[in-house]
């Protein structure tokens, strides 16, 4: 059974033998494939025999309990770092947030690729992703809330969990099922946006940029496949969740789910917090 999310590609147990998010082949501990799906699960990690496992299987109960860990620290972090960091009265004052903005979103993404690619999930590494994540969002939220005003962060995060609750609403009610091509589309198009971000930041540093994540008519166009982007990636996640689910995955496989989840969900609040900024701006 392959998973449908490029940051759960290396879990244990889906995908024989299981592929990682550029597609290459990743082998158990000891160079085997890993076993079929469908086999005896302590056999998943290695392809060979393994001691019954003690620990519990992933369940709803459990990816909703550290889901709500996960998304309480990236809250958490977001409202301390709106906090401690200095009013905009001036240009000046702008830079600490700039460098919050900066430093939490750099840390976020190299913790994200870590979490992607390790094969045991770390919630360590989860939790420390969502703590540099927070800050990027408290940072960025308020120098929104600065330029635009109006209310736009919380209509932002209104927004957010509204999509998500959306989203899960059709999952379920209209028994939406994940293709191959559907899933080989959004995984493409969440790499080419995420290069094309990259690209910005390098075109940026040489003070060029296209605008393309910026608030005029190129900036609304990215937004709004952004947002779409964000949607589809929920929909993978829960697929994902309901695999898991159903294969009995081992409960630290939660934290995985949970952290597919909370990229989506900040994927989401950025480009619809991008898009609010669009439409209200002078």
């Amino acid at each position: 059974m392959q998973s449908n999310n490029p940051v759960f590609r290396r879990s244990e147990g889906f995908g024989q033998p299981s592929h990682n998010a550029y597609g290459n082949q990743t082998y158990g501990g000891n160079g085997a494939p890993y076993a079929g799906y469908g086999q005896d699960p302590s056999q998943w990690s290695t392809g060979g025999p393994q001691a019954p496992t003690t620990s519990a299987p992933m369940t709803i109960d459990s990816v909703v309990q550290k889901g709500a860990i996960t998304l309480g620290v990236v809250f958490l972090a977001a409202i301390a770092t709106w906090v401690l960091t200095p009013d905009i009265s001036s240009t000046a004052s702008l830079g600490p947030l700039y460098m919050a903005a900066t430093l939490g979103a750099g840390a976020a993404f190299i913790l994200s690729l870590v979490n992607s690619f390790k094969r045991v999930v770390s919630p360590a590494l989860v939790l420390a992703f969502a703590l540099v994540e927070g800050i990027a969002l408290g940072a960025l939220s308020k120098v929104f809330d600065a330029m635009i005003g109006g209310g736009i962060v919380v209509q932002a995060v209104i927004g957010t969990f509204a999509a998500f609750a959306g989203t899960l609403a059709a999952y379920k009610f209209f028994n939406i099922k994940v293709g191959a091509k559907f899933r080989t589309f959004v995984i493409a198009a969440m790499f080419g946006m995420v290069g094309l971000s990259l690209m910005e930041v390098v075109l940026g540093m040489f003070g060029a940029s296209f605008g393309l994540f910026g608030l005029g008519t190129l900036g609304m166009i990215t937004a709004i496949a952004g947002l779409a982007l964000g949607v589809f990636m929920l929909i993978l996640d829960f697929d994902m969740i309901e695999q898991g689910i159903a294969a009995q995955l081992p409960e630290r496989e939660s934290w995985r789910a949970v952290f597919g989840l909370t990229v989506s969900l900040v994927w989401i609040y950025t480009n619809l917090l991008r898009l609010l900024a669009i439409f209200q701006q002078d």
